[in-house]
């Protein structure tokens, strides 16, 4: 089923298969050139809620729901979810996720936390543990502003060549079943 190449590469004789995606963006990111292919954009950063944070767990939550129901699975056939978000101890995605009900694995690795949960839900699903995992990961401007650089409750001025967070979620269902696109190998870096 799965084997490994080389020092590295784990390579799948059944590929898993991405199933559904899902996307739901904020108010800077729908004003880009592709917000045709988000399936949601928000109008505001709150989005209904008192708190940034709250705001990202709902658009994680949404963002997971959505994905499920596309891929038009009922959520007892999601096996485990793999997620996190740029919060400390993946607050966001772990109380987000919370109602999902399915094993949770917590991923905190900044950019490349969505590729992350992609990986090991292919290994779950490649490996015949899983039928169904869920990937997923979000991250909200204001929020990591906060944590990270410069709260915007200080009033700061901020160039305008800095780099920006995005506020939206990504998600994505990884199964034994479908017609692709499939996850045939996977290379993860060595920390030297």
């Amino acid at each position: 089923m799965i084997k490994k190449i080389g020092e590295q590469t784990i390579q799948f004789n059944t590929p898993p298969t991405i199933l559904e995606t899902a996307c739901i963006v904020g108010p800077k990111e729908a004003n880009g050139p592709l917000a045709k292919y988000f399936d949601q954009c928000l109008d505001d950063e709150f989005w209904g809620e008192d708190s940034w944070e709250k705001a990202e767990s709902k658009i994680i939550k949404e963002t997971v729901n959505t994905v499920i129901s596309k891929a038009k699975l009922a959520q007892n056939d999601i096996d485990y979810c793999f997620a996190g978000d740029l919060l400390n101890q993946c607050i966001s995605s772990g109380f987000g996720l919370r109602s999902l009900n399915v094993p949770f694995f917590g991923i905190f690795g900044a950019c490349s936390t969505f590729v992350e949960g992609l990986s090991l839900a292919s290994i779950f699903v490649g490996s015949g543990i899983s039928q169904n995992s869920i990937c997923a990961t979000s991250s909200h401007f204001c929020g990591a502003e906060k944590q990270f650089r410069f709260p915007l409750e200080l009033g700061n001025q901020r160039p305008q060549s800095s780099q920006w967070t995005v506020t939206g979620s990504g998600s994505a269902i990884v199964s034994r079943s479908g017609q692709g696109p499939f996850v045939t190998t996977i290379t993860p870096r060595k920390n030297c």
